[in-house]
């Protein structure tokens, strides 16, 4: 099972007609739900060790997949001497990654169609010929500039995968009091893997010393270019090793599974974009996750080139962008674990979340126009608010996918995430378009960060939070 392909029969519901809730009638109150799987009927519910390795691999990929996306943020100076790049192509390097989310409804039918196996696997090819396409060794710089380009793009293209199944993942091998904490690793490592960027970036490659790219000397700048690619190489091994893995040990589903709502039908893929086209409810809650954070992602994706006015060095920026990105990992497994814990709350969290954010990102605004609030510019202020923001927003993510999920079961989680992961990527997609043609001044971009939260904060405020799926697992299993 954990090599070859899903067989039709392993794609058909596990339970079927007789013993699950009815795919129309049955979702139109809770207790049609309940009243539609007989008494007698054993429950499903069987979790195995299994799934800890599942869970593994796929975290390591969206791993590897955030730190090639974000391979050329943290080094744009040094890349801009060894290779010759612009402004235009920083900004491009960055704009592959929600470039690379058009194709995003195929990924989400492929997974839906064909399981999780099939679409892991060709996520992690893209990803092995992307990064390869990066190491071709070219002495022609224009050249190597396109293949560095499509490397990048093929990237992107593997991130509908490793940013939308994480609750598909946790649905299909966890139970109902694991799924928040599987969902909150398997998604918060793919921004681990972008932190890690901030970190092995500026570490390995040297800084430029401050020389015009048309100046700089000849070995200043082979020495930067063999820095580089000692990290495009040893990107390009990790995700070939990883491949490998996934080819050899990645099973589509677990035999039986662990709860009633992995086991239940689904809606299908043109009946799942109906229910959440027409749910006003699920858009609210979807703009409030894809506004702030799109802007967070691409204003993080050009940190360094934000800190620079500020005389903030590259390797700072690096530390700043690493801890922010860490802490919102750390503190969103934990609000995950908590969830799983008290459930029925996620709401409250994520008004707690915003609130955090939108004080944050109007202290690191205002710091930043020093000149005219008079706050202290510092590398502890900013170290601080870029931190504190990047734990409230990161943190925030795990419990969104799971409120998601909840709002408009019985839609597929792939389809469900992957429409807001889709729209999130266009706003970062959008802003870092903008940047290309106003990189000189970013002041705005700033701005927006505060906006967007705060507006977010007051559409969570709004929401009205039901849990449909929770409701059939206590339930019905009972």
């Amino acid at each position: 099972m954990g090599s070859g392909w899903s067989s039709e029969e392993e794609r058909q519901p596990l339970l079927g007609p007789a013993l699950g809730p009815a795919p129309a009638a049955a979702w139109r109150s809770r207790e049609a739900a309940a009243a539609a799987l007989p008494a007698a009927a054993p429950g499903p519910g069987r979790v195995y060790g299994r799934r800890w390795l599942v869970l593994l691999l796929f975290s390591l990929l969206g791993f590897a997949q955030g730190l090639v996306w974000n391979t050329w943020g943290p080094i744009q100076n040094s890349a801009r001497q060894a290779y010759g790049f612009s402004s235009w192509d920083i900004a491009l390097l960055v704009l592959w990654g929600p470039i690379g989310f058009l194709p995003c409804f195929a990924f989400m039918w492929l997974l839906d169609k064909r399981g999780l196996r099939i679409t892991v696997l060709l996520t992690s090819f893209l990803m092995v010929l992307g990064t390869g396409l990066r190491c071709i060794p070219i002495a022609d710089l224009m050249l190597k500039r396109r293949l560095i380009h499509g490397g990048q793009l093929l990237n992107g293209l593997a991130g509908p995968t490793v940013m939308n199944a994480a609750p598909f993942l946790s649905t299909t091998w966890f139970s109902a009091d694991e799924r928040a904490t599987a969902t909150a690793i398997a998604s918060m490592l793919s921004y681990l893997g972008g932190a890690c960027a901030f970190l092995v970036g500026p570490l390995v490659v040297p800084a430029p010393n401050g020389t015009s790219p048309l100046f700089a000397s000849e070995n200043s700048r082979a020495h930067i270019k063999d820095r580089i690619e000692t990290v495009l190489y040893a990107e390009f091994g990790v995700v070939c090793l990883l491949f490998s893995a996934t080819l050899a040990y990645f099973p589509p589903r677990p035999p039986l599974p662990p709860s009633v709502a992995a086991a239940s039908q689904r809606l299908s893929y043109r009946r799942s974009f109906c229910r959440l086209l027409s749910n006003l409810r699920f858009l609210m809650i979807a703009l409030a996750y894809a506004i702030p954070l799109g802007v967070f992602a691409g204003w993080s994706g050009v940190l360094d080139l934000i800190l620079t006015p500020v005389h903030v060095s590259q390797v700072d920026a690096g530390w700043i962008g690493f801890w922010s990105i860490v802490g919102g990992c750390v503190v969103g497994i934990a609000m995950a674990r908590f969830a799983d814990f008290i459930r029925g709350m996620l709401k409250l969290i994520l008004l707690l979340l915003f609130s955090g954010a939108t004080i944050s990102s109007t202290w690191f605004t205002l710091t930043c126009l020093n000149s005219i609030t008079h706050l202290p510019l510092t590398t502890v202020t900013l170290y601080a608010s870029c931190i504190l923001l990047g734990v409230f927003l990161n943190s925030s993510i795990p419990i969104f996918f799971e409120l998601f999920v909840e709002t408009v079961y019985p839609v597929p989680e792939g389809i469900t995430c992957g429409v807001v992961t889709f729209l999130s990527n266009m706003f970062m997609g959008v802003l870092l378009f903008f940047l290309t043609f106003y990189h000189t001044e970013l002041s705005w971009f700033n701005w927006c960060l505060p906006g967007s939260c705060l507006l977010s904060l007051l559409l969570i405020l709004c929401f009205r939070e039901s849990y449909d799926r929770l409701y059939l697992d206590v339930v019905v299993s009972v």
